[in-house]
């Protein structure tokens, strides 16, 4: 595999970079990591001539934490791993960044790379989706920020508009009585199935809950019937087993399953994933209900 010659731009700001790939149109593209793009275009699936590398835009990087963790969209997966604020605040994204491909993507692929190619097999779009992660994005000096689930509008495509560059991700600090669990099954590199679930507790019950589905269909996606059900769930003292609220936590990976939309391919037939979504579901909603109730008040 031999990739095609391109011209390589090395802007320095956001808005030299927007005007680059307005002027070049569709056959130029933006990279920082490189880790899937260069793949496939080494694999003749693109028609590049240019390549707008955006390594040297500084507001594009650094890691901060003030309440709201702050990732810049060059980030790669190795520094959000390996940050203290991450480790110490964030400790499941952490976890979950360790996991995402090998030391090598993770050494180069960065966090906006992943999100703005739009895989549809990939743990961090699942996970800040649960998170209720807030995307920020530039198109010259304009901005908008944005949910991960409306970034992301099917295989390889994104709402980005051309031009337009995803420039951080914020996600919110962790409730006292709240916690975020993330799981995925892998057959080989990329990920067959992800499934995140974020829990809040009140007054014994469950107050606000996510569950986000990803790496079995075109995107990653929120079971809407799964969180409506397991919203005001009473839990009780924060065993592993949450006695009664078993029941409707399995109810909820019920319906999360049927409101999933798989596509069958190497990875499983479409009842074959449904049932992973059902089984992670169920095991994810369970351990963040538990991590929740024994969070010190």
């Amino acid at each position: 595999m031999r990739l095609a010659p391109f011209r390589l731009h090395r802007p320095t700001t956001i808005e030299q970079a927007s005007e680059l790939l307005l002027e070049l149109g569709d056959s130029a593209a933006p990279y920082c990591g490189g880790t899937e793009l260069l793949l496939v275009a080494k694999l003749g699936f693109t028609r590049l001539t240019d390549l707008v590398d955006l390594k040297r835009i500084e507001e594009l990087a650094g890691i901060e934490a003030d309440g709201v963790l702050r990732i810049g969209a060059a980030a790669t997966h190795r520094q959000v791993e390996r940050a203290e604020a991450v480790r110490d605040g964030w400790p499941s994204l952490a976890a979950m960044e360790r996991g995402v491909g090998n030391l090598r993507v993770r050494n180069v692929g960065t966090v906006g790379g992943n999100l703005s190619f739009a895989d549809p097999h990939s743990d961090p779009a699942t996970y800040l989706t649960a998170a209720g992660a807030l995307l920020t994005a530039r198109l010259r000096a304009d901005s908008r920020t944005m949910p991960v689930e409306r970034l992301i509008l099917g295989p390889y495509v994104t709402a980005l508009a051309p031009g337009e560059l995803l420039v951080s991700v914020e996600i919110p600090a962790l409730p006292k009585r709240g916690a975020l669990v993330h799981r995925k099954i892998a057959f080989q590199e990329r990920p067959a199935i992800t499934v995140a679930v974020f829990v809040e507790l009140a007054d014994g019950a469950i107050g606000e809950v996510r569950v986000a589905i990803g790496s079995v269909g075109a995107r990653v996606m929120r079971s809407a019937a799964a969180e409506q059900l397991l919203t005001g769930v009473v839990v009780d003292d924060g065993t592993e087993s949450t006695g009664g609220a078993n029941g409707l936590v399995r109810a909820a990976a019920d319906a999360a399953a049927a409101e999933s939309e798989p596509i069958a391919d190497s990875n499983g037939s479409v009842e074959y994933k449904r049932q992973l979504v059902r089984v992670l579901t169920e095991r994810c909603t369970l351990q963040a209900l538990a991590e929740a109730a024994t969070r010190p008040n």
